[in-house]
């Protein structure tokens, strides 16, 4: 089954969306690479909390952002705000990467836990963030397949 319809495509295509979310993507992800060291950096040391909340802080503010522009983007493309079949399984877990994120939120601004708890909760939800990453890049290598494949059908 192709994932875009030729219309879906074309929206795909002509949306200021498509350009948000390719900027935004690789953004969180430097964000998270920088965080998970200073996380990392925390757990091993106790030095640099301030530092590794602070940044784990930015991560789940790229994260909010990208869910709410990828979300208007599924609505241009696909009509849909969000579970669109052609990405429902990513939305499904992106769903639990924004909880585990926003539980890190609720540990931190509700002093629920100590230190170490909550760097263990924003590892949990870092890991869930790579595996949702790698389901959109499988998405993606799909759609670029597509599109070869379409361009030598019709070329």
């Amino acid at each position: 089954m192709a994932l875009y319809t030729p219309e879906e495509r074309r929206r795909r295509d002509e949306s200021g969306w498509t350009l948000v979310q390719g900027i935004l993507a690789p953004i969180q992800f430097l964000v998270f690479l920088l965080s998970l060291v200073l996380v990392a950096r925390t757990l091993l040391t106790g030095d640099g909390a301030y530092a590794a909340d602070m940044s784990i802080v930015a991560k789940i503010l790229i994260l909010y952002t990208i869910m709410v522009t990828g979300s208007i983007w599924e609505k241009v493309v696909f009509g849909k705000w969000l579970f669109a079949e052609p990405f429902f399984w990513e939305d499904v877990f992106s769903m639990l990467v924004l909880a585990l994120h926003t539980a890190y939120l609720v540990m931190l601004f509700g002093g629920i836990g100590g230190l170490q708890e909550r760097m263990l909760v924003a590892l949990v939800a870092y890991a869930a963030y790579v595996i949702n990453a790698g389901q959109f890049l499988l998405k993606l290598r799909a759609a670029r397949l597509q599109a070869s494949e379409t361009l030598a059908v019709t070329g």
